[in-house]
């Protein structure tokens, strides 16, 4: 499959999402380009699109792209938060179609232990 990683997923994903053909925005030369535009150029030469622009789906019109797009919800888009997606990302890409558009959630963060919770 041919993967284009969009600006906000950091770079160091691509090499891990083995069996798949995978660049970047800024590697196609579409930096700062307009959603609307990134998703018309990735729809003729990409099949799925990751992005962590959780509001895609909601702000461009989808119907009709021959483009499957995976959002990501993470808490943020450090090397080490998305590098630790790769697993369920693989998944997801494997049974992704034109047109789908499929979400792949971080697990839940436990909070840290504060010294007031201790003895409780």
């Amino acid at each position: 499959m041919r993967v284009l990683l969009d600006e906000s997923v950091p770079r160091q994903l691509a090499p891990l999402l083995i069996g798949h053909s995978v660049t970047t925005v800024p590697g196609e030369g579409w930096a700062g380009i307009s959603d609307g535009e990134l998703l018309r150029r990735a729809a003729s030469r990409f099949d799925a699109l990751i992005t962590g622009d959780q509001s895609l789906r909601h702000q461009q019109s989808l119907a009709g792209l021959d483009l499957g797009i995976v959002v990501l919800a993470a808490p943020d888009n450090r090397v080490e938060t998305i590098v630790a997606l790769r697993d369920p990302i693989l998944d997801v890409l494997a049974r992704l179609g034109p047109g789908e558009v499929i979400g792949v959630r971080a697990p839940r963060q436990s909070r840290p232990l504060r010294d007031s919770d201790e003895g409780s």
